[in-house]
């Protein structure tokens, strides 16, 4: 089976419309098949936005799928949001959506994790695409540090039963790591990067 993270020319393209409920707002957005998450917005995303603090500044939306955190956030116009994947298909979709929710501080662009990151930024958020393997997920968390602002953060979510308690056992030696949200399985995770002694 293709997973959502790779570009396969082979996955049948499905596009389609739907509708996400966000507290009392209502989006749209377009997704298609080989994508994470078409149908909705996953659990974990919408545990990891209910929980985000009040931004600002300049956020980083890291493997950004079909673009529903980074669009969402993308409504606080104290921030600007730059959102990158690996996949073609994903970003497609990603400046179709910023067009259709008439987003314009949003910056989109190809990016295999942070290979073509050029900017530091207040806050990394990402819900890490686990089916690419621990190592890949790894680079997502561990290497945010060096794209983080002094005061900058890292949030993410992952669950219970995807490793969470390793992954942040191993992100104790870079950041203070805080559970902000603990809910079916998911974890809600803040990480300040360590100040280098």
């Amino acid at each position: 089976m293709s997973q959502y993270f790779e570009n396969d020319k082979n996955i049948v393209d499905e596009k389609k419309l739907i509708k996400v409920k966000f507290y009392d707002k209502e989006y749209d957005f377009y997704t298609n098949n080989g994508i994470f998450s078409k149908d909705k917005l996953d659990y974990g995303s919408r545990l990891l936005l209910e929980n985000l603090p009040n931004l600002k500044g300049r956020v980083l939306d890291l493997g950004c799928g079909y673009g529903i955190i980074g669009i969402i956030l993308a409504y606080n116009e104290k921030i600007s949001v730059d959102m990158v994947d690996v996949n073609k298909k994903a970003l497609e979709l990603s400046s179709l959506n910023a067009k259709l929710n008439n987003r314009n501080n949003v910056n989109i662009y190809e990016s295999n994790i942070y290979e073509n990151v050029r900017y530091k930024y207040n806050y990394i958020i990402t819900n890490p695409p686990i089916r690419a393997g621990k190592d890949i997920v790894r680079k997502f968390l561990k290497d945010a540090r060096y794209y983080l602002e002094d005061d900058g953060e890292l949030w993410f979510v992952m669950r219970k039963d995807h490793g969470v308690k390793s992954i942040m056992k191993e992100l104790n030696d870079y950041y203070d790591i805080t559970i902000i949200k603990k809910d079916k399985g998911f974890y809600i995770i803040k990480g300040i990067p360590l100040k280098k002694m």
